[in-house]
């Protein structure tokens, strides 16, 4: 296929691996997590071409690709990264759930609190 040509959603998707098959592509496309351009696509023989912007919503990240090339095969992850311009916004980070606790703030440990009993004479 040369350059600049037009291409299936679906085989896109599998060749620049953005799905395991094409199948899962496909039901990527019928599920309405591709937009081309900002244009929901549902069907999976929409063409693409070179210049396209998707974005595909996965169940964790949102992805944005500028489509540069169409594919021949599905080869190593190498060839596949060639296929596209990757423009998705860095993540944010999360807060931390947590600070880290200072040393001596809190409670004991086992080993402070055994010390503590020998101070005081217990033993037990």
């Amino acid at each position: 296929m040369a350059i600049g040509e037009r291409q299936r959603i679906d085989k896109w998707l599998f060749f620049a691996r953005v799905a395991k098959s094409r199948s899962l592509a496909a039901k990527l496309v019928l599920a309405g997590r591709i937009r081309v351009n900002r244009e929901k696509v549902e069907q999976t023989s929409y063409p693409v071409k070179p210049g396209d912007v998707l974005t595909i919503t996965l169940d964790r990240k949102v992805l944005v690709y500028r489509i540069l090339s169409s594919g021949v095969r599905r080869g190593p992850a190498t060839e596949a990264r060639t296929l596209y311009e990757d423009l998705t916004p860095p993540a944010e980070q999360a807060p931390a759930a947590s600070p880290a606790r200072e040393p001596g703030a809190g409670r004991p440990t086992k080993k402070e609190r055994r010390a503590i009993d020998r101070l005081n004479g217990d033993s037990g």
